[in-house]
């Protein structure tokens, strides 16, 4: 199964303006942290996430989605070796890919069944994979979504924020009314989407744009980026 999603933001700028997390570091966020919990053990996990409290004031889902604070408090604990370890985690859970030339592309495959249910989840429902299809070309108001996917109202914001919240629409750009309100506009954060369902397991290739992938903090902790 193949749909496209175009994607036409300058993403870099639309971050730092609206200061927003990046969409693949809330994607990954609560896949890395399992595999992180599972692998590191409760008795050094209790240990940084003190650290990261006494540091950052944060808890360990907030350091993973702000990545470069976590890297910082797990190299106090392992060194050199933290980035390594690191870069083991997350190569269980998506691996990016170069073109002919050598140069990192936009494309990433998707490797962990938990990761990929997101996706599955959302094009496996109609009114979500509306939703996602309404915001092809252009960024859309909420009001406009729902009227274009013939969504009941309370439904669809319902759907919209799950969507918002698992990375799959992100903010971009306002609409301002004729009594001067700001309303927020979406689009989705994905160009193409490809999913080929095995036997037991299902693999997802996306391919996004690629300032989202560079300004990834954890890509970028990793040098996977």
């Amino acid at each position: 199964m193949v749909i496209g999603i175009k994607d036409q933001m300058v993403y870099r700028h639309l971050l730092v303006r609206l200061d927003m997390k990046n969409p693949l570091d809330t994607l990954l966020a609560s896949s890395v942290q399992c595999l992180i919990e599972k692998n590191l053990g409760e008795e050094t996990i209790k240990k940084v996430k003190d650290r990261l409290f006494e540091r950052y004031g944060i808890n360990l889902t907030q350091a993973i989605e702000d990545f470069h604070k976590f890297d910082s408090v797990l190299q106090e604990f392992f060194g050199q070796g933290a980035e390594g370890l690191e870069a083991k985690l997350l190569e269980t859970i998506i691996k990016t890919e170069k073109t002919k030339e050598n140069i990192k592309s936009d494309w990433i495959t998707i490797q962990d069944q938990n990761f990929a249910k997101i996706f599955l989840e959302a094009l496996g429902d109609p009114d979500k994979k509306a939703i996602l299809n309404s915001v092809l070309d252009k960024p859309l108001i909420v009001a406009e979504i729902l009227e274009i996917c013939k969504v009941p109202q309370t439904s669809g914001y319902r759907k919209i924020n799950m969507l918002i919240k698992d990375g799959l629409l992100i903010q971009n750009g306002q609409y301002l009314t004729d009594d001067r309100k700001r309303v927020t506009k979406y689009q989705s954060v994905f160009r193409n989407i490809n999913i080929e369902l095995g036997r037991n397991s299902v693999r997802v290739k996306t391919q996004m744009n690629k300032e989202i992938i560079t300004e990834s903090s954890i890509l970028r902790a990793v040098n996977l980026n």
